[in-house]
């Protein structure tokens, strides 16, 4: 399944939670903290208000956007205004 964004929105990849600590600590799935950074995978046509483009990772709100699964992965649509920054 393809999916376009449409307007101020982004569709993020988001990046996996590590599941180890650098101290060897196993750390449980419900006890993991959500992820804020994932890389742009599609944007939507409102080319005036979208600052970032495909590829780019970024960091986000923590709370925003909605989550989707699209091929059995986890994505999430977001607006514009959720993304804060550009990670380079």
């Amino acid at each position: 399944m393809k999916i376009k964004p449409i307007g101020d929105r982004v569709l993020v990849r988001m990046e996996e939670v590590e599941e180890k600590t650098s101290g060897g600590i196993f750390i449980p799935q419900t006890a993991q903290e959500k992820t804020q950074m994932g890389v742009v995978e599609a944007v939507g046509d409102d080319k005036d208000v979208i600052k970032v483009t495909k590829g780019q990772k970024i960091m986000y709100d923590k709370y925003a956007g909605t989550s989707i699964k699209v091929d059995g992965k986890e994505k999430l649509l977001l607006k514009m205004s959720d993304i804060l920054a550009v990670i380079e």
